[in-house]
């Protein structure tokens, strides 16, 4: 079936090129999207290969309908986990709340997928790889914009031009650097860590189809039981030197964290050590700017706005933001009018979902007994209809 975004896209967008920095979810949906409006397209990527493995992510709202829009829905609901039990457990592993899988089944939205981040990558890299010119191992050292399009300089040595060059870079974005200035302009460091990577084996202490997690203090560790090669582990900390703490890599820093702790987290930790190069392990940042774009030069995804993990919507953005600057540019022959029209568009949304971030921050990471005292009481209320019906309420209202 044809796409109603390809059968309303503009006869001179064909033989337009585009070159992505960044071969992660936002970078590869920018790809696709644009691809299927006849741009011409080059992905570079920094990493060697292919990455697997990170946290969970719901996709649900505007991410859903952008996957949808795109044409991997299929492939993306054939490796939805589904709802799941969560078990909140002591210091000692021993359970204390648990949470049937059907209170999320009945408080979230019917178009909702849970979905590992790494399956989101594979499921738009077999969807696009084959469409274009993707190149790992490679980096943009340079930028050179005029009135007809922008050169590229790559870290081969190799030059590019392209009309357009779109950093989907993540955090850490070289894009971001080369065409608006030093990081520390843009980084807002909300002083927490987190930790995930995929588990080699089932968790025994863990039922299938089910997680347990213990929230204390300034912590938090979650472990994921959804089947051999699907499960995972997900950890995260209120630090006050972030900086430290990436210096001593992941195996030493949640070790150091977390391993007083009981239940099915030691485990996790073995595994850990056994396959360190596994761990997503990083600072909790967003990236605030005051645009997104100079001139040919466009940011997406984490390298435009960061909602970071505790917003919950950073897959969903990344690949609204693809979509919607696919319609932009479709519905402009003026490169920069389109950019500055899908900002407009975007960015009410991207201030609300870093406030809520900067709020969620203390559930994830209760900084007091009293915020520990609410989140139980707050967990231990989820169980009731009443509480459950306005939670779908909040969802569907978020979602609008």
């Amino acid at each position: 079936m044809t796409d109603p975004q390809d059968q309303r896209r503009q006869g001179d967008t064909r033989g337009r090129r585009v070159v992505v920095s960044g071969a992660g979810i936002a970078g590869l949906a920018t790809a696709l999207r644009l691809h299927r409006s006849g741009w011409e397209v080059l992905v570079v990527e920094r990493a060697p290969g292919r990455r697997s493995g990170g946290y969970l992510v719901n996709l649900l709202g505007y991410g859903y309908d952008a996957a949808e829009r795109m044409g991997v829905l299929p492939a993306l609901a054939a490796r939805d986990i589904g709802w799941f039990t969560s078990i909140i457990v002591g210091a000692d592993g021993r359970d204390r709340i648990t949470i049937p899988a059907e209170v999320a089944r009945a408080a979230l939205a019917q178009r909702a997928l849970s979905l590992f981040r790494g399956d989101v990558e594979t499921v738009l890299f077999e969807a696009v790889h084959a469409a274009v010119d993707l190149r790992f191992g490679t980096t943009v050292r340079a930028v050179d914009q005029h009135s007809g399009g922008v050169e590229i300089t790559l870290s081969d040595g190799t030059r590019e031009r392209a009309d357009l060059l779109v950093g989907a870079d993540g955090l850490h974005s070289g894009i971001r650097e080369i065409a608006f200035g030093p990081k520390a302009d843009h980084l807002v460091d909300l002083r927490h860590m987190v930790g995930a990577f995929p588990l080699s084996r089932v968790p025994e202490e863990v039922p299938d189809a089910s997680s347990k997690t213990f929230i204390g203090l300034g912590r938090t560790a979650a472990v994921i039981n959804v089947g051999p090669r699907r499960s995972s582990a997900f950890f995260t900390y209120r630090a006050d030197d972030p900086a430290a703490e990436l210096a001593r890599g992941a195996t030493a820093a949640l070790s150091a964290r977390f391993g007083d702790l009981g239940g099915s987290v030691p485990d996790a930790l073995r595994q850990l050590e056994n396959e360190p190069g596994a761990a997503y392990f990083d600072s909790v940042s967003q990236i605030v700017m005051d645009r997104w774009s100079s001139g040919r030069v466009v940011l997406l995804g984490d390298a435009a706005w960061c909602v970071t993990p505790f917003a919950g919507y950073g897959a969903a953005l990344a690949l609204a933001g693809a979509g919607r600057l696919g319609d932009a540019l479709d519905e402009h022959d003026d490169i920069p009018a389109a950019l500055a029209e899908w900002e407009t568009m975007l960015r009410p949304d991207i201030r609300k979902r870093q406030a809520l971030a900067r709020r969620g921050a203390s559930q994830f990471a209760p900084p007091t007994r009293a915020h520990l005292w609410m989140n139980n009481l707050m967990l231990r209320a989820m169980r009731l209809p009443v509480t459950r019906k306005m939670l779908q309420r909040s969802v569907e209202r978020a979602n609008a």
